[in-house]
């Protein structure tokens, strides 16, 4: 496929020399003058400094700037939550009492997890929720070994284990044995494993009990739940806390300290964290997630995550390429939702083996955002036309393998175009992030405006001015001179404020 021509928009070659953006020009030896043009993207012929630019402006939408009250309300919501687990364990004490939740910002959808996006619900930011956030809640704890940790792969592809409770006491086996598939051995032992699907049917369960329970008993303060369902292995909770909406993609785990012996040759090379990091943040555990290969059994296969350690290594990652990272999640989720074959999650593996691979010091560069970007999609690009993507951790896993040729080549299609005109794809973003915000903010007000709502609403319509509550208070400062007048909301009740003067209440 021949290269596009330069639109106007990038400036043609021509029209170059009259732009304002262009830097002085230079002689050589022979006094000649040589024109020095704008820095340009060879392929889509877009300006360097726009592309820049653009990104710059998506990161300044896409960020969520907490005030006082929202960091509050983002506190109430995972207190609430913890709170919610708390229950849980109670229930039948499956859960470890001492249990360690990994919080990360960003929901399944978002790829901060390796899972599957196939059967998840679709939702989008501004329209269902504000922030988004996974839980790793671990169900099983395997924290007692130092050694690597050796998993039973041999019915499962490569990343993936089947999880037997022998590794486990006695009393664990009985307590989990109704989540677990039997398998008899010709020598008559039984042996069970650890199914993720029946884990998964017995925390949704679980969860949703607890949560009749806990709005049976509504507490002041307390979180709205607007939400929940079993999206696959994952159970949504959508909550509303004052005027925010908060998603948690709760995901239960087997949570392992150490490091699986599947990864050992991984941590033998070199890599971009080295001296940044110790080797001992990086390897510190690792879980099982409740997710498949495209051909092993949903009853009993887990998938290895890194995420703990992707937690560490994000430390080492430039901001400059994390913007470009960002704006091309955002891209992809858009342009290759349909069919799912593409996870913001094999973004993020590509981005981790360009550090790998690129010098640090160029990696740094503050105005370097759009290179990277398009280094990016030139990568994933590349994994597509070849099916070949592996895995940070494990590179002997190829995470693309099952792909079909039509819909690799589909995808590969698709990002032809955005590599043809990244600025028009990133106005498109920016525009996407600015009605999130829009809706989110809209919402805001909506809520605020809701805290006091007119008792003359029927009769006159919603947005006739309420000045009762006004007229009350003016009517008690005149009556009440040099006392001490405070005006209460019942958050149960916001149709009846309450007054009071010094220790009276109205």
């Amino acid at each position: 496929m021949a290269a596009p021509a330069l639109t106007n928009r990038a400036g043609s070659i021509n029209s170059l020399g009259n732009s304002p953006t262009v830097t002085p020009s230079s002689t050589n030896n022979n006094n000649k003058i040589i024109p020095s043009y704008p820095e340009l993207d060879f392929r889509s012929g877009a300006r360097i400094e726009d592309l820049n630019r653009l990104i710059q402006e998506f990161s300044k939408h896409d960020q969520r700037e907490y005030d006082d009250q929202r960091a509050l309300e983002i506190h109430t919501a995972k207190d609430f939550i913890f709170s919610m687990l708390g229950m849980v364990q109670k229930l039948d004490q499956k859960l470890p009492v001492a249990n360690e939740y990994l919080l990360l910002s960003g929901g399944v959808r978002e790829g901060v997890v390796d899972m599957d996006l196939d059967e998840l619900s679709v939702y989008a930011r501004g329209t269902d929720y504000d922030m988004d956030f996974t839980l790793l809640v671990p169900a099983l704890k395997l924290h007692d070994r130092n050694q690597p940790v050796t998993l039973d792969m041999r019915h499962s592809a490569l990343c993936h284990s089947w999880l037997s409770l022998r590794l486990f006491d006695e009393g664990t086996i009985n307590k989990w044995k109704d989540c677990c598939t039997v398998v008899d051995h010709i020598n008559g032992a039984t042996n069970y494993f650890f199914s993720p699907t029946l884990v998964a049917d017995w925390f949704y369960e679980s969860i949703s009990v607890v949560l009749v329970e806990i709005q049976k008993k509504p507490q002041r303060g307390m979180p709205r739940v607007e939400k929940v369902e079993r999206n696959g292995t994952i159970i949504s909770v959508i909550l509303g806390v004052g005027s925010s909406r908060m998603l948690y993609d709760i995901v239960p785990v087997v949570s392992f300290k150490g490091w699986p012996a599947v990864a050992q040759s991984w941590l033998m090379e070199n890599h971009f964290w080295d001296g940044k990091i110790t080797e001992e943040e990086v390897i510190s555990g690792f879980y099982l997630v409740p997710a498949c290969s495209h051909k092993g059994r949903k009853e009993n296969e887990w998938r290895l995550s890194f995420a703990r350690s992707e937690v560490q290594l994000k430390k080492c990652i430039s901001a400059s390429l994390m913007q470009a990272y960002q704006a091309c999640k955002a891209i992809i989720i858009k342009l290759l939702s349909r069919p799912k074959a593409i996870s913001p999650y094999h973004l993020r593996s590509m981005m981790l083996w360009a550090c790998d691979r690129l010098p640090t010091t160029y990696l740094s560069q503050d105005d370097f955002s759009a290179h990277f970007l398009l280094g990016l999609i030139d990568d994933l690009q590349h994994c597509l036309v070849n099916k070949m993507c592996p895995n940070y951790f494990i590179p002997q896993c190829n995470m693309l393998e099952h792909l079909s040729d039509e819909t690799a080549m589909l995808h590969a299609r698709k990002l032809s175009s955005v590599r043809s005109d990244p600025a028009e794809h990133l106005r498109t973003t920016i525009e996407h992030a600015k009605a999130a915000n829009r809706l989110t903010l809209d919402l805001h007000w909506r809520g605020s405006a809701s805290n006091l709502p007119s008792p003359q609403s029927d009769a006159g319509g919603e947005h006739q001015p309420d000045d009762r509550l006004a007229k009350k208070l003016q009517q008690l400062v005149t009556e009440n001179p040099g006392k001490s007048i405070s005006v209460f909301i019942n958050p149960d009740d916001v149709t009846r404020p309450h007054f009071r003067i010094d220790d009276k209440f109205f």
